[in-house]
């Protein structure tokens, strides 16, 4: 059984660990939402993670194996004001990806969004990634034609194999 919690600032380390190895690396090879054909380096590390557990309106909700309570999908939101809820870094074990937990993570994100009483979702993608999005759109999520750069000065986040990545924006209304 998977139960949903909360992460914790001491959940960080773990947390930074589980989304390099499904976005980075062969590791991450073993699933579907590899980036690695388009970046190297790291995706995040724990640093970043408490920075973003510490930060006003921003949380992580962790997927969590009950018996042995390790941590096996994360997903980061962030309340935008003044009706919005954005979500990144959804991420579930490469090795137990095509089980299902992304879409539980997805359907425990918005749920939340809808007891917070927001109205809208959004997220953004490298838009490289077909696969993944088509996983969005099949759960609602529409493209808004809005783009942002993607932050290649920034290590943090990846040291890019390709030019010209950008990060596009999908959205889901959720007042319907």
């Amino acid at each position: 059984m998977i139960e949903f919690r909360t992460a914790a600032l001491q959940d960080a380390k773990e947390i930074a660990k589980l989304v390099n190895s499904a976005y980075r690396g062969n590791h991450s090879r073993l699933g579907w939402t590899t980036e690695a054909d388009y970046l190297d380096g790291q995706r995040t590390d724990e640093d970043a993670i408490k920075e973003l557990i510490l930060t006003t309106n921003n949380q992580f909700e962790l997927a969590v194996e009950e018996n042995t309570k390790r941590i096996i999908g994360s997903i980061h939101l962030k309340s935008e004001f003044p009706d919005t809820l954005y979500f990144g870094m959804l991420t579930v074990e490469p090795s137990i990806q095509n089980q299902g937990l992304g879409k539980s993570l997805i359907e425990h994100t918005e749920k939340k969004a809808k007891a917070l009483k927001l109205k809208k979702i959004r997220f953004t993608v490298i838009p490289q990634r077909h696969e993944l999005i088509a996983f969005y759109e099949r759960r609602g999520y529409k493209e808004t034609g809005r783009f942002e750069e993607f932050p290649v000065q920034d290590p943090r986040y990846g040291i890019p194999k390709v030019l010209g990545l950008v990060l596009k924006e999908y959205q889901k209304d959720l007042s319907q």
